[in-house]
């Protein structure tokens, strides 16, 4: 398991591009927010795991990618960045793609961390 918050915020995307929903799944804390593009929210792990699974079913031949990471807070218990992100794919075999800017909130959760809240919002962050 990634040992810095940087390394896991990689796998992370790694395993959104991969659209390993059970890698995925593992990365995220039980009781954690999610707050999509789309106006929608999901509380605790299996509201999310629907919800990522949904797109994963939608999305086809994804690419996912997270560039201009900046850490807000990086401290030995808690991390919190900012990004920009965007995927392309096939949406009922139609290319599609989309973008915007995130934040995510990483707790430590023993020699790991687990993404406790992720905010996806329309716009650049551009950091």
């Amino acid at each position: 398991m990634p040992q810095t918050p940087d390394d896991f915020m990689r796998e992370y995307e790694r395993a959104t591009r991969r659209h390993g929903l059970e890698a995925t799944l593992s990365m995220i804390d039980d009781e954690a927010v999610y707050l999509f593009s789309d106006g929608s929210a999901h509380v605790g792990k299996q509201a999310i795991e629907i919800a990522i699974g949904r797109n994963f079913e939608i999305i086809r031949d994804e690419v996912y990618s997270i560039d201009n990471l900046r850490w807000l807070v990086n401290s030995e218990e808690t991390a919190v960045c900012v990004y920009d992100f965007s995927w392309t794919g096939l949406v009922n075999g139609k290319p599609a793609s989309g973008s915007g800017r995130g934040t995510t909130v990483l707790i430590r959760s023993g020699e790991s961390w687990k993404v406790a809240h992720e905010h996806l919002s329309k716009g650049e962050f551009g950091g």
